[in-house]
């Protein structure tokens, strides 16, 4: 049981975390989301780099290095979460935190579709009924609101392929591997953004304040502890909870959105919603009633990875 608390504890840590996200990005104005994405892509390999000295993890990263089938898995995996975080951060710092709370509501949903097209699962009758709400639900958004949710969309279809990709990796890889891994094969790619925007707008690190210095020298370490903290959570804890508390992250950053930074929530946008919410609904319902009727074997406890 105190294995189990402790899983239920980090996970919930992990989400908690993830939530007030938008709030400590939106401290790192006038910042703009590319650099901050490049900073975090540098700053979380160095953290990694970190982590794996005093975990003494460097033996499995050769290993991993060794294989060129997984080194091919951690650059896809790094190019779609590079994908994900530069959406979130755009989506962030436009005042749009209500529309990624909306991706990330949808991607539990689009992760079963990708199980059924890609890796042939089967699905159950209320989850083509939850697939289905959640379709209309991006179709009134689409019609009555007047705006195509390209954010919420490019975060969920993101986040939900690096899912699948993590899940091709398997064991094989650990968090903190992987994650030095998926940002190494970003380096490049985050010098020649602040090489362009250091042309263009100007490098703001260092420049603004102390404080503002070491917040986005934080940024790595903000993305790496949630993930540290899902990965040993997940380890502990039955995958069927996890599915349950990862509804926590997308609350907290509507809330945010819309109570905290008064983004505008007009009636048609609240009928887009509601109609996820009631896809989520019978996705929970479905996914507890499973649970029960499986309790009676193994409990599954297979670790996940998630950024």
């Amino acid at each position: 049981m105190s294995t189990r608390n402790g899983g239920i504890a980090y996970t919930i840590g992990a989400y908690l975390i993830w939530g007030v996200l938008p709030l400590y990005f939106l401290a790192l104005v006038p910042t703009g989301a590319w650099e901050v994405v490049a900073w975090r892509v540098l700053l979380s390999f160095v953290f990694c780099l970190l982590l794996l000295t005093v975990m003494r993890g460097w033996p499995a990263l050769i290993a991993i290095m060794r294989q060129p089938r997984l080194l091919g898995w951690t650059a896809l995996a790094g190019v779609l979460i590079y994908v994900n975080w530069q959406t979130f951060l755009i989506g962030t710092l436009t005042g749009h935190v209500i529309e990624t709370s909306l991706g990330y509501f949808i991607n539990p949903i689009f992760t079963v579709l990708l199980g059924v097209f890609v890796l042939r699962e089967r699905v159950r009758r209320m989850q083509w009924v939850a697939i289905g709400i959640a379709m209309l639900a991006v179709i009134v958004i689409i019609v009555a609101y007047g705006k195509f949710p390209w954010i919420a969309l490019t975060l969920t279809a993101s986040f939900g392929i690096y899912g699948l990709v993590k899940k091709q990796i398997g064991a094989a890889v650990d968090a903190t591997s992987g994650l030095t891994l998926e940002s190494f094969w970003l380096i490049p790619i985050a010098i020649v953004t602040l090489i362009v925007v250091g042309q263009t707008d100007g490098i703001t690190f260092g420049q603004v304040s102390p404080l503002h210095t070491v917040l986005v020298a934080g940024a790595g370490i903000a993305t790496a502890v949630p993930l540290l903290l899902f990965a040993a959570g997940t380890r502990r804890i039955d995958l069927s909870l996890v599915g349950l508390l990862q509804f926590i992250t997308p609350v907290m950053q509507f809330i945010v959105g819309w109570a905290l930074l008064g983004e505008p929530m007009p009636f048609e946008r609240w009928i887009g919603f509601i109609l996820v919410w009631i896809a989520i609904v019978v996705f929970v319902a479905d996914l507890l009633l499973h649970s029960r009727r499986a309790h009676a074997g193994s409990p599954i406890t297979a670790p996940v990875d998630l950024v």
